[in-house]
């Protein structure tokens, strides 16, 4: 991947790929898409030049995408969620970066649509799982499940996002760029602050041997990049040790990353012999689903989970039965 600090030459022709796949990072940036987002739209559009055998940008036209999306259909028999995948990176790249007409496509071959059910855990192997699982990845899960939260949601938390006076959350540019504020479990309340007085000490550790600081949001970290030391932008959950960035020579604090969370989940259901697939987004199902078991009305969850269509919600009805409707709470202090 380039480089997040890359500066980028104005008006550059793109006449190349390389030239056009950077043009894409920056179309990316400036729009101030998530890095995962950045990272998928470069993979598709670097698989697209795979495919066209790197056929020179003035020749690209609607029929190579059409071959492309009918080729994942037929050849690569993908699920249609990854078709569309493919489909909104390589739109975005004829739109923005080529800027030539991407076509309507209606008449693609598109990749069957599988019905859906997600896995749940109930509330007693949620618990199991919790018990198995050592700190932090412990309070993590709590926090995936307490509050429904993706898991970039909750690993992107800043000391900043958790209030305990009001305690409530801050979600922070989650998907679609959208900030919410959720309530703490109150089941839950005194781990994390004993995790917050840990924060606390590591920070003063930190501080002590000069470190350079978090890594920010790219914006911010040129526009301030004092904030970096500042206690209100450290990582709620960092990881155990530093980044050393060879470039600048810094010695810089990350969250712990996602796939550390999905490997201990994944070893404690092995070990507890659940038979579903689990992973760290099956906490934020059980969130769901677990509230509306309880009453919880559709809208409350939707604005829970951060839904910006309420089709997405319904999709946990299948899984329950209509029940009078209560205030949204953490299912947590549910049982």
């Amino acid at each position: 991947m380039f480089d997040s600090q890359e500066s980028f030459p104005k008006n550059e022709k793109v006449d190349n790929w390389d030239t056009a796949l950077l043009q894409l990072q920056k179309e990316i940036q400036v729009r101030q898409y998530s890095p995962k987002t950045l990272a998928t739209y470069l993979g598709w559009n670097r698989r697209f030049r795979s495919f066209l055998k790197s056929k020179p940008i003035k020749e690209i036209n609607s029929q190579d995408a059409r071959n492309y999306l009918q080729y994942l259909a037929i050849n690569k028999k993908v699920a249609s969620t990854t078709q569309n995948q493919a489909f909104n990176s390589m739109l975005f790249f004829y739109r923005h970066v080529l800027k030539v007409d991407f076509g309507e496509h209606k008449d693609t071959i598109r990749a069957k649509k599988k019905k859906y059910l997600p896995a749940v855990l109930s509330f007693d192997e949620i618990n199991k799982l919790f018990r198995r699982l050592d700190y932090p990845h412990s309070l993590i899960a709590k926090l995936l499940y307490g509050c429904g939260l993706r898991i970039s949601e909750c690993l992107n938390l800043r000391v900043k996002d958790i209030d305990f006076e009001e305690k409530v959350l801050t979600v922070r540019n989650g998907k679609g760029g959208k900030d919410r504020v959720l309530v703490l479990p109150m089941k839950y309340l005194q781990e994390l602050k004993s995790h917050y007085s840990r924060l606390e000490k590591l920070y003063k550790i930190d501080r002590k041997n000069e470190y350079d600081g978090v890594f920010l949001p790219g914006a911010l970290e040129r526009k301030y990049p004092a904030a970096a030391k500042e206690w209100a932008w450290q990582w709620f959950f960092p990881a155990p040790n530093l980044t050393f960035i060879p470039k600048t020579k810094e010695q810089k604090r990350y969250h712990i990353h996602d796939t550390s969370v999905q490997k201990a989940i994944k070893k404690a259901v092995s070990e507890l012999r659940f038979y579903k697939r689990v992973s760290a987004h099956t906490l934020r199902h059980s969130y769901a689903t677990h509230l509306l078991e309880k009453g919880v009305d559709l809208r409350s969850i939707q604005e829970s989970l951060g839904h910006s269509n309420i089709q997405t919600t319904m999709i946990y009805t299948h899984l329950v039965k209509n029940i009078p409707s209560q205030k949204a709470i953490s299912p947590v202090d549910l049982f």
